[in-house]
């Protein structure tokens, strides 16, 4: 049960790091060049993780409501716990095995204790005979003396005959008990061996089960999310996504240039001046019909896009050098008036939702739970610039932090 559960853990787990995955580099992709085929390609490969994500917590599901719950009910039915503690099932083997041993266990005991005895005699005998050879050579040692010696050694040889003789029955009658041991002991054998039987075909049912669960390749809509996936990157074509994006964000997009106007009071172009700075954010070159009217804002991946952010034109136009964003200070090639000019941000207090090892020397680390500061707003790559507590200056990916409330 233990192991089911572990493993179920582990594909829970490892469809949210899928989920994270996906979620992370389909931000990073969406905020990148709208390419058309090849981007879809790559959507499509955010895709198949978030699908297989959805079959693996599908697996985990199987796995703890079918294969865990069914050893789970299965233990109950086979193995019945006791107030004491143990199972019932264990405790009726043991007595089994006790209960058949007991008549051979104790036979077993007389022998022992009559091989002792036996080799105890003969080590007095042994030790009786020694005493009387040695004393034999002892002029001092006077007859009466030498009498019990010889009587001592008379003794220990009958008291080796007895405990030699007693020792050779009780082992033949162990020997005697012997079969009907082994005949206890096989039918209590035999019992335990029918209930391990029902476990064993229980736990390779069951491990069929889980090998189907597991197994993916077998699932339908497994197989598609490859084909799909194949399908998609097959399809992706950069030649075709190359021509759409110089016919509509390159320079072959159309282009409607400033023409000259005739006034007229149906146009209603008179502007106060407050309204005149409101509409001097910036100059659209595309998307302009000439009779005024804006049918629509340029994309955003426009390749004036830049340019129009960060260039504010007056109402009235005028040559002066002042007003000119092509005057001759920038005539050397110093500066580029379609960068953007990035507003320094303010420092903000975050904090890590992941843990992140930083793989250049200009990145950060940290663990989740970590507190740092934000130096810098996100770039168009998805990386912000920060410092930790402890002075370190670097960058980091701007999704795995979220601002401190």
């Amino acid at each position: 049960m233990n192991c089911i559960h572990e493993r179920a853990r582990i594909e829970k787990v490892y469809a949210q790091q899928l989920t994270e995955w996906a979620k992370r580099w389909k931000q990073l992709v969406e905020k990148g060049p709208q390419y058309g085929t090849v981007e879809r390609a790559w959507c499509a490969f955010m895709s198949e993780a978030e699908k297989v994500s959805e079959l693996h917590l599908e697996v985990k599901g199987s796995l703890m409501n079918e294969d865990f719950e069914k050893i789970k009910n299965w233990q109950k039915e086979a193995f019945h716990k006791q107030m004491m503690g143990g199972f019932k099932e264990t405790k009726e083997a043991e007595d089994g095995f006790r209960k058949a041993q007991k008549p051979w266990a104790k036979k077993l005991k007389e022998v022992e204790a009559a091989k002792k005895a036996y080799h105890a005699a003969c080590k007095e005998e042994k030790l009786a005979i020694s005493r009387e050879t040695n004393s034999k050579a002892d002029p001092a040692l006077n007859p009466e003396q030498l009498k019990k010696l010889q009587d001592k050694v008379e003794r220990s040889k009958q008291d080796v005959l007895k405990t030699k003789e007693k020792y050779e029955k009780s082992l033949k009658e162990l020997d005697n008990a012997t079969p009907q041991y082994m005949e206890n002991m096989e039918q209590v054998f035999e019992q335990c061996q029918q209930f391990e039987e029902k476990r064993l075909r229980f736990f390779r049912e069951v491990l069929l089960e889980v090998q189907k669960h597991l197994d993916l390749s077998n699932v339908a809509s497994y197989k598609n999310i490859y084909r799909e996936l194949e399908q998609n990157i097959k399809t992706a074509d950069a030649v075709e996504d190359l021509r759409w994006f110089r016919a509509n964000q390159g320079p072959g997009m159309s282009m409607n240039w400033p023409q000259f106007e005739e006034w007229s009071a149906d146009l209603n172009r008179t502007l106060s001046r407050r309204e005149k700075k409101k509409a001097s954010d910036g100059v659209t070159l595309t998307g302009i019909n000439q009779t005024g009217d804006q049918v629509s804002q340029p994309n955003k991946h426009s390749s004036v896009s830049s340019y129009e952010k960060n260039q504010s034109y007056p109402t009235d136009w005028s040559d002066e050098e002042s007003n000119n964003p092509f005057s001759s200070t920038d005539a050397n090639g110093d500066t580029n008036p379609f960068d953007e000019d990035t507003p320094p941000a303010m420092e903000v207090r975050v904090r890590a939702l992941y843990d992140y090892e930083g793989q250049e020397q200009d990145e950060l680390s940290f663990k989740a739970g970590d507190e740092l500061t934000k130096m810098e707003n996100e770039d168009e790559q998805g990386w912000c610039k920060g410092r930790l507590d402890n002075g370190q200056v670097g960058l980091y990916p701007a999704n795995y932090v979220e601002p401190i409330q």
